[in-house]
């Protein structure tokens, strides 16, 4: 089994305990907290928020109430959706991936918005440094540098003789990272890695030029916020290639892809409320560090290695956090 860790806090600092004078917790009220995502997230992770919620005494229809906002994966209906939010005057706006993050920010300076995940919060001029946000963004963030190295380490144990990868890239800040984060432990594996790059949502030019390539197997980073429909695309698609494929979320693997491993999301969301509860308590925004993942998970589905003609390796299903019969 993958160790279960804790959440550590970026650069080594506390949340803060800061409170605005002005914003301290009303007793009897019922505070507001708008989500806004490309698409709607598995009902897990909104489980797993209003739970940890829960634990600091907030109750729905009691004191606390939810307005969601998802925009189908169209992304040009996020800047609407986001001035909705603004308009109800919710207290707290909490977004997954830099593509709802930005059109919060641009809608409003004020209210504080959560991250319960973005892949590259600096690069996309969300906030000013891990350590210290600076305006009214803060939360958590997906980044991290050994996570390609480690998917990479999990498709050789799968996938014999593994000497070609094509990265598929999903046009996000997330897959940038990734993607970099892969090339110099894939150079101490001796893998070749190919960058494999989705144009729009043309999936299929994308598996065309992975079979050019010659690539042996797939990881796919930035995943989070792919639509349930072009998930189950890209899965049909690399059954279809006989391409053995690593994705960073354990739905993949819950929905018919090979293999996962990634940061638990479901801890990531827990986390996020945690940071809801800081500012509806009165801490600042700008003064709440950034939290980065330590706690991973990895997921295997044993139908999907069958049509692929894989067998996992014992030491390999014996650390898995799931299995999919």
């Amino acid at each position: 089994m993958i160790a279960r860790r804790q959440f550590v806090i970026a650069s080594g600092l506390l949340l803060t305990t800061a409170r605005l004078p002005t914003e301290a917790q009303q007793p009897g009220k019922i505070y507001r907290i708008g989500f806004l995502r490309l698409s709607a997230p598995p009902d897990a992770y909104l489980k797993a928020f209003r739970q940890g919620l829960e634990e600091f005494g907030y109750i729905e229809g009691k004191n606390i109430a939810f307005e969601y906002r998802w925009a189908g994966g169209k992304a040009d209906q996020l800047p609407a959706l986001a001035a909705e939010l603004v308009s109800l005057g919710v207290d707290v706006i909490v977004t997954d991936g830099a593509g709802a993050a930005r059109p919060a920010q641009a809608a409003t300076r004020t209210i504080p918005i959560v991250m319960a995940s973005v892949g590259d919060p600096i690069g996309s001029g969300l906030i000013a440094s891990l350590a210290r946000p600076g305006g009214n963004v803060t939360g958590l963030t997906s980044m991290n540098l050994n996570l390609g190295g480690k998917m990479l380490d999990v498709l050789k144990d799968i996938v014999p003789k593994l000497a070609h990868v094509g990265i598929l890239s999903l046009a996000s800040e997330a897959n940038d990272i990734f993607l970099k984060g892969t090339v110099i432990p894939a150079q101490a594996l001796k893998i070749k890695v190919t960058s494999v790059l989705v144009r729009g949502k043309d999936y299929e030019s994308a598996f065309r030029t992975a079979t050019k390539e010659r690539v042996q197997a797939l990881a796919v980073g930035g995943t989070p916020q792919t639509s349930p429909a072009d998930r189950t695309r890209i899965i049909d698609l690399a059954t279809t290639n006989r391409l053995p494929a690593i994705y960073d979320t354990r739905d993949w693997a819950e929905h018919g892809g090979l293999v996962s491993y990634g940061a638990d999301r479901l801890d990531m969301y827990r986390r996020a409320a945690t940071y809801a509860d800081r500012i509806l308590k009165g801490a600042r925004p700008a003064d709440l560090p950034i939290e980065q993942p330590t706690k991973f998970e990895l997921a295997i589905n044993l139908q999907a290695a069958k049509k692929l003609g894989l067998t996992i390796p014992l030491s390999l299903l014996l650390r898995a956090d799931k299995i999919v019969e």
